[in-house]
């Protein structure tokens, strides 16, 4: 059994091994990288990243940070794909195949699918003699001097150096095509970016809860209103023009002062004036709003500035909005 202060040192040389890769895979990028990145950015279809095994898991990832980086990818496991799966290779395809060793059977297996297809083919591996490294029509080279594995056979330092070439391929090509955090957003509709920039206040209204009390509604049925329709608040109206709002908080308070609050009206102790914004206005600047005025209450309206419901501040965290 190792000692404790082994296994901090363990970690810290696991970590050095890998750094080391790392910082030869930096100065080793030049021409041939920027030829595949020219060579993706031109591409008329998609790009196909093909492996088996760990390296397998690594085009899995890659495929996917392509994809939602705006570079149309998919993974294609390089043993299914003489069974099969090779349907989904189209002639306009870019195909970027990972082996460390370059000789896997399974790659070895595909290139000559790929190049009777035409399909250009780019070797992302650690041996540029290899089958695949001489065969492909491009080389990403992911230099490994050995894995972090101390009988450097488990892929570590391969599969870290490949995740970070694979991330070098996404970030360049997001610049070159522009692609900006709207566009992120486009294709993360349910992530918190995604909410930031697509969610409209009016998408948290609840349809079918719309509170509102005539300025004369006695307090009695202000109380109901708000019990009823669950929101913690109503809005005070009079032929359609909102007048204020009276929340639960504003009946605490009365209840603080007067004892016998039968005789009050909803104009007697409502807010006037609220807080409203229109429902297309963005649910994380409105919820920004809420905060800087101190408030847990929200009148929505339409553009002619009719009524539509109230949100409350529970309804931006739900969503995930209760940061910025």
């Amino acid at each position: 059994m190792i000692e404790t202060s082994s296994i901090t040192e363990i970690a810290r040389n696991t970590i050095g091994i890998q750094i080391q890769s790392l910082n030869s895979l930096r100065d080793d990028i030049g021409e041939y990288f920027e030829d595949v990145v020219k060579l993706i950015h031109r591409c008329k279809g998609k790009v196909i990243i093909t492996g088996v095994g760990k390296s397998g898991n690594v085009a899995t990832k890659i495929a996917a940070t392509l994809s939602s980086t705006g570079t149309p990818s998919i993974y294609l496991h390089a043993a299914d794909a003489t069974h099969g799966d090779l349907g989904m290779v189209e002639t306009n395809d870019v195909v970027i195949a990972i082996s460390k060793s370059g000789n896997s059977q399974e790659i070895k297996d595909l290139i000559p699918f790929l190049q009777n297809n035409g399909n250009p083919i780019v070797a992302m591996t650690a041996d540029r003699d290899s089958y695949l490294g001489r065969q492909a029509d491009h080389l990403l080279y992911t230099p490994v001097e050995k894995e972090a594995c101390p009988h450097n056979l488990a892929p570590t330092t391969s599969t870290t150096v490949q995740m970070v070439m694979g991330d070098a391929l996404a970030i360049c090509l997001m610049e070159l095509n522009g692609f900006e955090a709207k566009d992120f957003a486009q294709l993360h509709p349910s992530g918190s970016l995604g909410k930031r920039l697509l969610l409209r206040v009016g998408n948290l209204l609840d349809e079918s809860k719309k509170p509102k009390v005539p300025r004369k509604a006695p307090i009695r049925e202000v109380i109901h209103e708000i019990s009823e329709k669950r929101l913690g608040a109503t809005v005070v109206e009079d032929r359609g023009t909102i007048l204020g709002l009276i929340t639960d908080g504003d009946i605490r308070r009365l209840l603080e002062k007067t004892q016998d609050i039968s005789a009050f009206i909803a104009s007697d102790v409502m807010t006037q004036q609220p807080c409203c914004v229109e429902s297309d206005v963005l649910a994380f600047e409105a919820m920004k709003m809420m905060k800087n005025k101190k408030i847990n209450h929200l009148v929505i309206v339409d553009r002619d500035g009719n009524y539509k419901g109230i949100v409350h501040i529970l309804d931006f965290i739900k969503e995930g909005l209760n940061g910025y």
